[in-house]
């Protein structure tokens, strides 16, 4: 083997920007083959026999300590290769760690901890930094190296942090073997001058090493191959198999002034209780098309709990069980969903018809191998982690009109007389009586606040997303009997947002003013997706209008730190699905905390296949938002668990659809409330007054080491209010 096409070995310690350091690879050593493995997937004689076969190991970070062997796995024995089975190794954060302790170096705590801080790098000009400039370097590290005088490891780059940390170390090199290593992160999105020509650099330092030591990696073998697998990208999926012929879609467009969308849903049906109902309405820009569902008792509903090894349909009175076989729940809806593709609709509208509803935060957790908690006393059957229905006929309502629209509205109005115009109806009571919140304890959740710092700390998480359960309880007035349809429409009125949804999918029903758009894919071919993260929140207050809390919030450097943590986990999620191509289209823009980050496959790979789910494949392997759950996700999702009290269910996941043609929208159940038919709560029956309805909200905000406990209180407050005043609203 040669070194024009280089084989290099990429140890993942269960990090989520390894996706990221992998298209940085790609990118500064040309022709080059990234294999990524975990750190303790293959046992270190296994790996020393391997080694010989590649060009480079590129040590990722991750969670955790490098004292701690659960978290470091192999990586220490690297450092200790005999002369003979030596090959260049690069560093990034833990992997900077471990080499300087296994060479002398202290690991000490930061007194001010980093976690998606932006800092001036300073550099020696040589080695990594030969021909590099100035650099500006994201840092994800709570725990730092001191290095021994006059011992193996030279220091190449440090950042000053004055008062808080002083002189840190950024960069090392050993004195005599081809080990090199960096504490900040070349791959995250804000880093620059550090990220590609560092990298460039390495390797070109690794050919030099190569030569000098007339050496060459070995030819490479299907052995070998066998125990890493294949180069990174790889497709995501195989090509599905044919099922049937292929539907055609059927549209009619009507141009219709002064009818909102809520009349119509009015018209359809939608205060009918007992039967499911489903509409997702942009209230609010940026969202534009509203998509109402027109489903019935005879509709085809799937649900499904997590653990579960089979999947529940419905249609009308007829119920039964579907085995997922070798399959899990993501895979079986993809071969659902291929054989009912359809073509023909209209190419600017976003809806076809297809599946409609919920996924539950938990549904997530088994792509990343993390066991579901708090399950006991937990109703499978009453309380689904998915919940769909699919669609075959619906209305699709273009808000685009809304200029035209509006201005025939006060056109009309300026010609009619203020005296004639038809009077607003007051309010209608919902309720007997004023609801009861319960909102979490105070206590608690601000000493879990404490909690999430200590791992932040110890560098297992860079940020948390912590949550708690608010619960409302109500005594429904006999008339009106649609209470959960006319909540819905007093939540727009007073919360319009752009991502609103009711869904009434029996036994659950959700009401949500969700700002936040999750992820949003395009039908093939010429596929292409878009996640828009959202962070940062400012409690309202005399004198804070929307133009000062803005720019409270860009200003703030937690609250940038925040949004910067969830771009990075992103665009790892996205370079994990769709390859090399992805790219950080606004980050933190002047007037609002909303990034936006898009990413497609090769044109090889799926836009010839219109097959391929590409689409589902990127939720399954981004879900849950990262924006819900902190970075690393893995270890995040884990220390959550451990953090919060229930499981979080419907809120945290996501709703929206997944259109015949291939297309899908899903936004993030936040800024929303939700109800389980049997009076559950938290998956035990309530044994209260059976007149009684209970609600659940779900709120929480990103724990960093910046956080406040009292500020982060207040923010949680904060968002639950947009939910919480329609309930009070609604008791007068």
């Amino acid at each position: 083997m040669s070194l024009s096409s280089p084989r290099i070995l990429l140890i993942d310690s269960y990090d989520s920007f390894t996706f990221n350091l992998a298209a940085l690879c790609r990118k500064a050593i040309p022709d080059s083959h990234i294999h990524i493995i975990r750190n303790d997937q293959l046992t270190i004689h296994t790996l020393i026999s391997i080694l010989p076969y590649f060009s480079a190991v590129i040590v990722g970070p991750g969670p955790g300590s490098p004292e701690v062997p659960e978290d470091i796995g192999v990586i220490p024995q690297l450092w200790k290769l005999p002369d003979h089975l030596l090959v260049p190794i690069f560093g990034v954060c833990l992997g900077l760690q471990s080499l300087a302790i296994e060479f002398g170096a202290q690991l000490k705590r930061l007194n001010v901890v980093k976690h998606g801080q932006i800092s001036r790098i300073h550099h020696s000009g040589t080695d990594l930094f030969k021909g590099v400039e100035e650099v500006h370097a994201t840092r994800y590290h709570s725990l730092h190296v001191v290095l021994p005088i006059d011992g193996d490891l030279e220091s190449l780059a440090w950042a000053d942090d004055g008062a808080e940390n002083g002189q840190v170390v950024m960069s090392v090199r050993h004195r005599s073997r081809p080990f090199l290593a960096v504490q900040y992160h070349p791959e995250s999105a804000r880093t620059s001058g550090g990220g590609l020509r560092v990298l460039q650099n390495f390797w070109r330092l690794a050919k030099s090493w190569y030569a000098f030591q007339g050496r060459i990696p070995h030819p490479w073998s299907d052995g070998i191959h066998s125990l890493v697998g294949p180069p990174w990208p790889q497709p995501t999926l195989a090509k599905l198999p044919q099922r049937g012929s292929v539907a055609s879609v059927s549209t009619s467009v009507l141009h219709l002034l002064n009818l909102p969308v809520i009349d119509v849903c009015d018209l359809l049906g939608a205060p009918d209780e007992s039967a499911p109902f489903v509409v997702l309405e942009s209230a609010a820009q940026p969202g534009r098309f509203s998509i109402i569902a027109c489903v019935d008792r005879d509709s085809l509903k799937l649900s499904f709990t997590v653990g579960d090894s089979q999947i529940h349909l419905s249609r009308g009175a007829e119920h039964w069980l579907e085995p997922l076989g070798r399959n899990d729940v993501w895979s079986w809806l993809t071969t659902f969903m291929q054989s009912r593709r359809a073509h023909g609709g209209l190419p600017n509208v976003p809806f076809w018809g297809g599946l409609v509803g919920y996924l539950g935060y938990e549904l997530g957790l088994g792509a990343l191998q993390v066991p579901v908690m708090h399950r006991k006393g937990f109703s499978q059957k009453n309380n689904p982690d998915l919940s769909l229905v699919f669609v075959e006929r619906s209305i699709v309502t273009d808000d685009d009109q809304w200029m035209e629209e509006t201005a025939h509205r006060l056109t009309q109005a300026a010609l009619t007389p203020s005296s004639v115009l038809p009077p607003c109806d007051p309010p209608v009571a919902l309720f007997s009586r004023p609801p009861i919140i319960h909102l979490p304890h105070e206590k608690i959740y601000k000493a879990r606040i404490l909690e999430a710092k200590e791992y932040l700390f110890s560098g297992d998480s860079y940020e948390l997303c912590l949550t708690a359960r608010t619960r409302v309880t109500v005594q429904p007035k006999q008339i009106p009997t649609s209470l959960s349809w006319e909540l819905y429409k007093r939540l727009r009125r007073s919360n319009p947002a752009p991502y609103s949804g009711f869904l009434r999918l029996h036994p659950s029903t959700l009401l949500s003013s969700s700002p936040e758009r999750f992820l949003s894919f395009t039908r093939p071919p010429h596929s292409r997706c878009q996640l828009r993260p959202i962070k940062g929140t400012v409690r309202k207050a005399p004198g804070i209008t929307r133009e000062v809390a803005e720019r409270m919030l860009v200003g703030s450097n937690k609250e940038v730190a925040e949004n910067l943590m969830i771009v990075d986990l992103i665009r790892h999620d996205l370079h994990g699905a769709v390859g090399e191509d992805v790219s950080v289209k606004q980050f933190c823009p002047r007037r609002r905390m909303v990034s936006v980050i898009e990413g497609a496959p090769p044109a090889s790979d799926s836009d010839v296949d219109p097959q391929r789910m590409l689409g589902w494949d990127i939720l399954r392997r981004s879900f849950p938002p990262g924006s819900m759950t902190g970075a690393p996700k893995k270890r995040s999702v884990e220390i959550l668990q451990t953090l919060e009290d229930n499981n979080r269910g419907i809120y945290s996941g996501v709703f929206g659809y997944w259109d015949v043609g291939g297309g899908g929208d899903w936004s993030v159940v936040i800024r929303s409330c939700f109800k389980y038919d049997d009076r559950s709560r938290d998956g035990v029956v309530d044994d209260a007054d059976p007149e009684m309805e209970t609600w659940t909200l779900g709120a929480g905000g990103a724990i960093t080491a910046l956080s406040d406990a009292d500020a982060e209180w207040d923010e949680m407050l904060a968002k639950l209010q947009s939910v919480l005043r329609t309930f009070e609203a609604a008791a007068s």
